[in-house]
Formats: C-alpha cells, sequence, structure tokens
C-alpha cells in the first residue's frame, strides 16, 4: 500500500487559477480525464516505492525517472521523456552551524506537477499560499508553480551566501589574532566545503533556468518564460559571489598557514638565538675544561676572573646584536 502520509498536497485548478478540488493520486488519472482544461499540482515528501508506482501509472512517467525519484542521489539536470520533463534541483539550508543538503524532483506534464522532497528541505506551503494569490499566472498551467517552486529553491540560497561572507569576515579577523586557533583553520576548510557543495547545486540551475526560457518548450507557458531568465539571472549573481567567496577563502586559509610558519620563524629564530648565547660560554668552559697543566688561572692569579669576564662582554655583545637583528 501506498504511503499515505507522504502526501503533503494534492489540489486541482482550473484554468482561471481557483483551486476546484483536492485529488487523491489515485483519482488523477480519471480526474485529468473528466477535467481536461484542469492541472493538478501535487506535494509529496520521501514517497515510497509503492506510492512512485501509483504515480507512474497514474501519470504514464518514464521508468528511469521514477528509479531516479526514489533512490534521491541525483545530480541537478533536466531530462526529457516524451511530453513530460523530469527535474533535479538541490535544496540548502542552515542547522546550526552547518549547510545541509536535499533534494527536490519534480515532473512536468502538461495538466499536472509533481514535486517530491527529499532530505532537508523548507515547506513548500507558504509559496504555494503566493501562487495561489495570483490566480492569472496560476491560469497558463503548471508552468508557472514550477517556476515558483525553483524559484523559492534559489531564493534560499541567497541567506545561505550572506551568513557565508558574515562567517567569513568574522574567521578574517580571527586570523590575525596573537593566538593561533586549531578551530579557525578547520572552519575555514568546513566552510570551504559547504561553499563548492552549494556550488554544485547552484551551478546547474542556471542552465536549466535557461533551458525552460528559450521557449523551445512547448509545456512551458510563453507567458512564464521571463520569469525562468529571472531564475537565470539569480543563479548567475549567486554563482558569482561564490566564485568570490572561494577565491578570499583560499586567500585566508594560505594567509592563515603563512602566519603560522612566520610565528614558528619567528619561534625558531629566538631559540636559535638563545642557543648561541649558551654556545659561547659552553665553548670557553669546554676548552678550559680538558684539563691541560698549563692553564691561565693556575699560573696567573686574575686569569680566571679575566676569562669569565671577557665571556660575558662576548656573551653581552652577541645579545645586543640578535636583539639588533631580531632574532631576541
Amino acid at each position: 500500500m501506498p504511503d499515505s502520509a507522504a502526501i503533503i498536497n494534492s489540489v486541482a485548478y482550473d484554468r482561471s487559477g481557483k483551486r476546484i478540488a483536492r485529488v487523491e493520486p489515485e483519482q488523477a488519472r480519471e480526474f485529468l480525464a473528466a477535467n481536461p482544461e484542469a492541472f493538478l499540482w501535487l506535494g509529496l515528501h520521501e514517497p515510497d516505492a509503492d506510492m512512485l508506482a501509483l504515480l507512474q501509472s497514474q501519470f504514464d512517467l518514464h521508468e528511469l525517472a521514477i528509479e531516479d525519484a526514489l533512490c534521491a542521489h541525483q545530480r541537478p539536470k533536466i531530462e526529457a521523456y516524451g511530453d513530460t520533463r523530469f527535474i533535479v534541483v538541490h535544496t540548502a539550508e542552515r542547522e546550526g552551524n552547518r549547510i545541509v543538503f536535499g533534494e527536490t524532483h519534480l515532473f512536468l506534464g502538461p495538466n499536472f506537477l509533481i514535486t517530491i522532497r527529499h532530505g532537508p528541505s523548507h515547506t513548500y506551503a507558504s509559496m504555494r499560499q503566493r501562487v495561489e494569490a495570483r490566480p492569472k499566472q496560476l491560469s497558463h498551467g503548471p508552468s508557472y508553480p514550477l517556476y515558483a517552486v525553483i524559484d523559492f529553491i534559489v531564493d534560499n540560497y541567497v541567506p545561505i551566501v550572506e551568513d557565508f561572507k558574515q562567517t567569513l569576515q568574522q574567521l578574517e579577523s580571527d586570523i590575525f589574532l596573537p593566538q593561533y586557533k586549531r578551530g579557525t583553520i578547520k572552519r575555514l576548510y568546513q566552510l570551504k566545503r559547504e561553499l563548492i557543495t552549494l556550488r554544485l547545486a547552484s551551478s546547474p540551475l542556471q542552465d536549466i533556468a535557461q533551458e525552460l526560457s528559450h521557449g523551445m518548450d512547448k509545456l512551458v507557458h510563453k507567458s512564464t518564460q521571463p520569469y525562468f531568465r529571472d531564475i537565470a539571472d539569480h543563479c548567475t549573481r549567486i554563482n558569482e559571489a561564490i566564485d568570490a567567496l572561494n577565491e578570499l577563502l583560499t586567500a585566508a586559509i594560505q594567509v592563515n598557514l603563512s602566519l603560522v610558519t612566520v610565528k614558528q620563524n619567528e619561534v625558531v629564530k629566538k631559540l636559535a638565538g638563545w642557543a648561541a648565547l649558551l654556545a659561547l660560554p659552553t665553548l670557553v668552559t669546554s676548552i678550559y675544561g680538558m684539563n691541560f697543566v698549563h692553564m691561565p688561572e693556575l699560573q696567573w692569579q686574575y686569569g680566571y676572573p679575566l676569562v669569565l669576564g671577557l665571556t660575558a662582554l662576548a656573551c653581552l655583545r652577541l645579545h645586543k646584536t640578535l636583539k639588533r637583528a631580531g632574532w631576541m
């Protein structure tokens, strides 16, 4: 039995854009045959194999598309199967300090739109309400809800990119703190990984939106095509912002590593300076510790203090030279 809990919404609209009925998936074929001027918008969340098999029989969906919708590990793409389009887009939302990604699969037909959500994503309830508040655009058929869903997903990328910017600014200030923070470089790498994943999600959407806006697909109403061009423009700006952030992240990582190297060099220089100071008296005392019979301090009462004094003066002179060179 299909899992009815997976059905979020299943509503039919007439050609004036008005909601006319709730239609269960098993009644879809019969309803659309009896109402040729209506179209169905079906929303699902992680349906099981039985539910997808029901959709396949009711809407004549291709088995390969059904298989992809069940696996839910697809790259963003658009594929044509006869008079049906199968579209995969990736969703993104913030979960604490992490960005989590999900998938939305869409089936677009002449008189239906099926949206299937997998993994983390915002609910489409508020977006559906906004679409229903515009019956003129909704009267153009399922291509306008398709635009609304993709636009909603792309709009959710924007605050994430802004969060990336703010996080990067904070991490940049942490980089130049006197104390090295291991968590800073770890967060930089995590941010870069999430940014690359977001780029992989947003970049194909630009091509998908452009393909839907070219007017070559009869499933997209002519009046809806400019809306897809607007999505393509948004994706372009998002991709450019992601590329800029990616370059800044790369530079931040390199600067962080360079500062760590510089600090290590400073420590090594100081250690080398102190080692040189210790080496000088060690050299003198090692010479006088070889137990020769004829030694200055044995023959002259001031020999021992003189050697100690000269050694101290040499150490002071070396200390002054090293300090002037920045090694102390």
